[in-house]
């Protein structure tokens, strides 16, 4: 086994995620073939097995500790990269619909190699976020949209809230900026419909913060919204 089982469901446990044997071996898998493609083209700088689990696992499991999906809910990971947090998302709860929407093929390519070889009900969408989230399969449909360390609060709340269904609800899993950006995107969090109803602040177990904010959608995002990247950095939503 690559990584430590008992280091895993320590700090998943701190996050309230029980972790069954099952759940560790794929996650042992998930981490094998990262290292793996990771020698191919770069997919993290993490490279260290307990830093996986850490900065990988373990953070993206913290949305759990800010959301509480129901049976069966669908979840759109924005700009997933190497997977994270949607691949330990799926992982843990394998009930879930799982979207991982990157635009970058090679990490597409990953993406669906692991979901494929861990059984896991993930769809991996090589598309960019502005021009997916104007697709009417993908529009308003998900429960929850997530995207982690992507970009700015104010840009992802314009990419990410098109796709949430009003009554769902955007969870940024960020750093420690998280209250100077929310305070930057509290337009861009109103004209797509969003409301911010809390925001969480955890410690991982190397000591680095990790700052959650939960978004609600309560109206729909006008047909205007998401706009293409260029517009967004030359017009931002101040």
């Amino acid at each position: 086994m690559i990584i430590s089982k008992e280091l895993l469901v320590r700090t998943a446990g701190i996050f309230g995620v029980e972790i069954t044997d099952g759940a560790t071996d794929k996650f042992d898998r998930y981490a094998a073939m990262l290292l793996e493609w990771n020698q191919k083209f770069n997919l993290t700088a993490i490279t260290d097995p307990d830093a996986i689990v850490v900065r990988h696992f373990a953070d993206s499991l913290t949305f759990f500790a800010a959301a509480e999906p129901a049976e069966g809910a669908s979840l759109i990971d924005v700009g997933s990269g190497a997977g994270f947090p949607a691949l330990p998302i799926a992982i843990v709860r394998g009930d879930m619909q799982v979207t991982a929407l990157d635009s970058t093929g090679k990490r597409v390519n990953f993406l669906s190699a692991v979901a494929d070889e861990l059984a896991l009900t993930v769809s991996a969408v090589h598309m960019r976020a502005e021009d997916a989230a104007a697709r009417p399969d993908m529009r308003e449909q998900y429960d929850f949209a997530t995207a982690r360390a992507v970009a700015n609060m104010r840009e992802l709340s314009e990419y990410c809230l098109g796709f949430v269904k009003v009554g769902g609800s955007f969870v940024a899993l960020k750093g420690p900026s998280l209250p100077e950006e929310l305070d930057g995107a509290k337009k861009a969090i109103e004209t797509m419909g969003g409301l911010l109803d809390k925001t969480s602040d955890f410690t991982l177990p190397d000591g680095s913060r990790r700052c959650i904010a939960v978004v609600n959608k309560r109206s729909q995002t006008p047909t205007a919204y998401p706009r293409k990247s260029a517009k967004i950095a030359k017009f931002p939503l101040v």
